[in-house]
């Protein structure tokens, strides 16, 4: 599929929604937001009908319904036909969102982002054409984005809307209506070697946009207050999100001046002979059978701190997958078409282009039949060989 056939499949995605079908799931969502999530609802829509361009925090912890609220406002604006581009900061994140998209794709936003960081969105695009015909957008868990992946898009939409909105060039994100929504709790943007004030300066609170924001708590949890469940299974639920609240919030408890996290007894995982065994077992169970289902692997993700563990974890689930195994190694030679400098296989030898090191690929790539990938840079679009593509 070439990239202009991928900017039409764009649009239609955006504008190819049932309108009936929508309103109807519309009005049942309606009745069903509580009283912080309807406040946030009517400030977001009069914005977007008014052309107020207002730019908008929605302050949530997990279970207090910032999902079902995205839901309620894209419903009701696709059901009259606007455009909503939902954008998230992870690939798990944007999974929640209907039609959503991880924010550096959709946006073309620079894997090494600066302050002078603009978008790769040129006028008369169609991506340009289609952000001039959009009335919002929605950005989800903002807070592990660094602030100049947020400052190079309002660059770039002050430079696209400038036909669209009256001075827009000087309001922040061209006058277009933004919302955002997160938990400061969660993890904040990731600075390699990076200080506290390093990792605090990167937040989007530390941005010059920030204060444009207009902030909106949702404080009740919808988890609790459902009728579905029993007294037992209500009450195992209330002490799950207290107990990450109070992690939080800083609140847990102090013993010798040392802040201790106790982990509640149902979330232990027991290492057992074989670690990798139980945390793979128990996070995708019947796995042998289930790999090819894509819905059961959404809903799954096992977190490691270490790429060494996440290969090590890999390793083992493709080994509990029938079939055969392919593996693909890297070029290991350098290009001497493509440097001007002598004995540059002296200085970079085949032992070092096999090691493994930040920034570069693993020298072996192991595959099986079934397996899902990714492709974690986009390195031929034309040829459909991009992240998110079938």
């Amino acid at each position: 599929m070439n990239l202009k056939n991928r900017y039409y499949r764009l649009v239609n995605e955006e504008l190819n929604y049932d309108k009936d079908s929508l309103r109807i799931e519309h009005m049942k969502l309606l009745h069903k937001l509580n009283q912080d999530q309807r406040m946030a609802f009517e400030v977001i829509i009069e914005s977007v009908n008014d052309s107020l361009g207002k730019l908008i925090f929605v302050d949530r912890y997990g279970g207090t319904g910032k999902t079902f609220l995205w839901k309620a406002i894209t419903t009701k604006l696709r059901s009259e036909g606007k455009i909503v581009i939902a954008v998230a900061s992870s690939d798990i994140a944007a999974l929640l969102l209907q039609g959503g998209r991880p924010a550096h794709s959709r946006f073309h936003i620079p894997l090494k982002i600066t302050n002078e960081s603009t978008c790769n969105i040129k006028q008369g695009t169609f991506l340009a054409e289609l952000i001039k015909k959009t009335s919002l957008i929605i950005w989800d868990e903002p807070p592990m984005t660094h602030k100049h992946c947020f400052e190079a898009l309002d660059k770039s939409l002050g430079d696209i809307l400038r036909f669209t909105y009256e001075d827009a060039e000087h309001r922040p994100f061209g006058g277009m209506t933004v919302v955002l929504g997160g938990d400061f709790r969660q993890i904040l943007p990731v600075i390699p070697k990076g200080k506290i004030e390093h990792i605090i300066s990167a937040s989007i609170k530390s941005s010059y946009l920030w204060k444009n924001f207009e902030e909106y708590r949702l404080k009740e949890n919808m988890r609790l207050n459902s009728s579905e469940g029993s007294p037992e299974e209500k009450a195992k639920t209330a002490e799950f999100a207290n107990w990450k609240l109070n992690i939080g919030d800083g609140t847990t408890s102090t013993i010798d001046e040392v802040d201790w996290v106790s982990i509640l007894e149902d979330l232990i995982l027991h290492k057992g002979d074989d670690p990798e065994a139980s945390i793979v077992n128990t996070t995708y169970p019947d796995l042998h059978r289930k790999y090819t289902d894509r819905t059961y692997l959404e809903e799954r993700a096992i977190l490691c701190p270490r790429n060494e563990t996440a290969d090590q974890i890999t390793a083992y689930i493709m080994s509990q997958i029938r079939g055969e195994e392919v593996t693909y190694f890297s070029s290991d030679t350098t290009c001497k078409a493509m440097s001007t400098v002598e004995d540059e296989d002296m200085l970079y030898p085949t032992e070092f282009l096999n090691s493994t090191f930040s920034g570069i690929p693993d020298h072996e790539l192991r595959l099986k039949v079934g397996l899902p990938i990714m492709l974690m840079r986009n390195i031929n679009q034309s040829a459909g060989l991009c992240n998110g593509q079938d």
